[in-house]
């Protein structure tokens, strides 16, 4: 059996933070190994106790999310790390993006979303949870012949869409009834078409494209 996986989880609210510990330890596969009140403290105690997944809230009194975020790529710390927000904002995950984080997730998420987007995350991929796309392309402006839509055959915008939806490649396989490498190999080739190393970008990238 695995052991659990180690989480940080950072907000400035002491009873957010205990029901989010109760919550994530009553799966049995994640323990809260770091509590802080905000990305100061967050950062300061990675410093000596290493994590898996960092589960951060966007808006913190002191060091918000982002810029804990900004530190922690600075420093060389590449854990991966969820900013969680109340507020269906685009804006707000544009930020999350570009400061490195590998997960955005709205509060109001189910537990089991929540807890699906900690494991994803901590093997290494990446999740956006679908939110208006016409800031996105507002702030992205790529050319349109950078990759126009009809570069990507139909089972290629399926699965970038599902990649939106922050959905695994396995997840992806049995939605569309693929072999999981064969949805592996697809998304690698997503990537070189989009010039992107990473789905979450790639993920930007088609939205300002409109090729989802």
């Amino acid at each position: 059996m695995s052991p659990p996986l180690r989480i940080a989880l950072a907000d400035d609210q002491a009873l957010v933070r205990a029901g989010l510990k109760a919550l994530l330890e009553s799966f049995g596969d994640l323990v809260v190994a770091i509590e802080a009140a905000d990305g100061a403290e967050l950062i300061a105690a990675l410093k000596a106790t290493p994590v898996d997944v960092v589960l951060s809230d966007i808006r913190m009194a002191g060091l918000a999310g982002p810029e804990a975020v900004r530190c922690l790529r600075r420093d060389g710390d590449g854990t991966p790390v969820i900013l969680l927000t109340t507020f269906d904002d685009s804006t707000l995950l544009l930020e999350a993006v570009e400061a490195g984080a590998q997960g955005f997730l709205l509060k109001d998420a189910a537990p089991e979303d929540l807890h699906d987007a900690i494991v994803a995350v901590a093997r290494g991929e990446s999740l956006l949870q679908p939110v208006a796309t016409d800031p996105v392309r507002a702030r992205y402006a790529y050319r349109d012949q950078d990759a126009p839509k009809a570069n990507f055959n139909e089972r290629e915008i399926a699965i970038l869409r599902l990649l939106a939806g922050g959905y695994s490649n396995k997840e992806i396989a049995r939605s569309i009834f693929l072999a999981e490498g064969t949805v592996k190999n697809y998304v690698s080739d997503i990537l070189d078409k989009l010039g992107t190393r990473d789905r979450t970008r790639a993920v930007l990238k088609a939205i300002t494209l409109r090729v989802i």
